[in-house]
């Protein structure tokens, strides 16, 4: 009998920030196996922070950290030139936040995904991404990293002991070299929904994606990225979530 197949599906929300609103949390969440909940530098704030944990914990969903850079302007998708160190520093600060608001409404951290800019360049620096590891490590040896398949963030999480779950993302275009195109480039973002399921089940069942070029390229995911703040995200939630039961996929949290 073959092996069920099974994915995490995860999302990063939390995003909104005192009066504006971003993204429907809480609806999104009936479709997603974990949270990424924004830590306040890039996104989010305390009061955000803790509703958005509450409505996880209702949820069901797994909790994650999802610390970036301090650029709410640029929503941390902008790469800033920080040492190793303060790269460090930052992490461990957020991570330990959103550790404490989460125990305190009588739950545990899950994981931890870096955001935006912190994530693609930690994708592609071993110092960056070795930082990173360190940080959650300090905090909780037992914390997973979500972090992009086959980069440096997957390597040196492997090679410290920490635990990591592969990353794919459902609605990104990629490199040949396996990674995700900047957002800068206008075929950055998979506009075709039917194309983005095509990526989803392709990535699942084949280990591989199809990259710019038309080339294929082998990819390991535990979990896949939905994003929470496009105008139809919860609709296209739903319809990931069906698609992956309609293929005997199961939906299911990285143990």
């Amino acid at each position: 009998m073959d092996k069920q197949l099974t994915i995490d599906l995860n999302c990063d929300l939390g995003e909104s920030f005192g009066i504006y609103k971003i993204g429907n949390d809480k609806e999104i969440m009936k479709y997603v196996s974990s949270v990424n909940i924004a830590c306040g530098f890039h996104a989010g704030d305390p009061s955000v922070i803790r509703k958005t944990i509450n409505l996880a914990l209702e949820a069901n969903v797994a909790v994650g950290a999802h610390p970036g850079y301090p650029d709410i302007q640029g929503f941390g998708r902008r790469n800033i030139n920080y040492t190793p160190e303060e790269i460090f520093d930052l992490t461990l600060y957020q991570i330990g936040a959103l550790k404490t608001m989460v125990e305190v409404e009588g739950s545990r951290l899950h994981h931890v995904k870096p955001h935006g800019a912190l994530y693609n360049m930690a994708a592609k620096s071993k110092e960056i991404a070795y930082a990173i590891v360190q940080a959650i490590l300090k905090v909780d040896k037992e914390l997973i990293l979500y972090g992009l398949s086959n980069s440096y963030l997957v390597s040196e999480a492997k090679n410290l002991g920490l635990r990591v779950a592969s990353e794919g993302f459902v609605d990104r275009t990629y490199n040949e070299n396996g990674q995700l195109t900047p957002r800068t480039h206008q075929n950055a973002v998979i506009t075709d929904e039917n194309d983005s399921l095509k990526q989803v089940i392709k990535m699942i069942s084949e280990k591989k994606v199809t990259a710019t070029t038309g080339k294929e390229i082998n990819i390991e995911v535990d979990t896949l990225c939905i994003h929470g703040d496009g105008a139809k995200a919860v609709e296209f939630a739903q319809n990931v979530s069906s698609i992956l039961k309609e293929n005997n996929i199961l939906i299911k949290t990285v143990e």
